[in-house]
């Protein structure tokens, strides 16, 4: 039976005892139903994981005590930044959890001239707070660590002022280029890898984008849907120069 492994954002430490309550007691109570004397692991974010036994079961709380400490990592050498439109609904949660099990360090909503989405004042954080709680679920079941972050959602124009000196290799997909993967050289530093929403990007978009140095990138010669796209660009990505040509890959 797999451990189940729980993010608990604070300072941890063997032999702390940890009294959760809420919705995570009711989580591991009623839906991964464990008990007293049950093993599970726990993982701030921040590195590495704790072995731990679960003390006690209330009908409110449940009371962990961390065991020792594994220096355990899953990052891919490869660090990978998403830059993503904002699509709809399920499509930007499975671009966000499918990106995280893909081993991606930081995840850029965009609102861009084809965005449909209405995310205006509150609604943006709310979203945000919601995606990031999908890129924690997908850090407890991947078995990563290390929670990348889901930024504050933000418009094309405003996120792309600051990308002209960012460093490492800076990849626009859309269908109408004729780069592909193969022709780049690996690269020596962060990859950048920004896709549009439902519809792509705009052709102004993709100038603009090319004119701060993102080089064009197509994946073959159909047109994938934005949640298919990310998730192609990252596996290629990892396969040629990440981690999932090692032997020690997770499967």
């Amino acid at each position: 039976m797999r451990i189940p492994r729980i993010y608990q954002p604070e300072p941890l430490a063997t032999g702390q005892v940890i009294e959760l309550q809420g919705q995570a007691a009711v989580h591991l109570h009623k839906v991964l139903r464990l008990r007293e004397g049950d093993a599970l692991r726990l993982f701030n974010g921040e590195g590495g994981e704790f072995d731990a036994r679960v003390q006690a079961v209330g009908r409110r709380s449940v009371r962990i005590e961390l065991l020792a400490f594994e220096p355990r990592e899953v990052e891919s050498p490869l660090v990978l930044r998403l830059a993503q439109g904002v699509s709809r609904g399920e499509r930007m949660d499975y671009t966000v959890q499918k990106a995280v099990e893909l081993g991606v360090a930081h995840i850029q909503p965009l609102v861009t001239t084809r965005t449909v989405v209405n995310l205006d004042g509150e609604r943006r954080q709310k979203r945000r707070a919601h995606w990031q709680g999908v890129a924690v679920a997908a850090c407890e079941q991947s078995g990563r660590n290390r929670l990348p972050e889901v930024a504050p959602v933000t418009g094309f124009e405003t996120w792309l002022a600051g990308q002209a000196a960012a460093p490492g290799l800076r990849l626009v997909l859309h269908h109408r280029a004729t780069r592909s993967l193969a022709d780049l050289p690996p690269p020596s530093g962060p990859i950048t890898l920004l896709i549009g929403p439902e519809g792509g990007l705009a052709p102004a978009e993709i100038e603009a984008a090319e004119g701060a140095g993102f080089q064009p990138l197509r994946l073959g010669p159909r047109v994938l849907r934005t949640e298919t796209a990310a998730v192609a660009a990252l596996a290629v990505l990892q396969w040629l120069w990440g981690d999932f040509g090692t032997t020690d890959a997770g499967g």
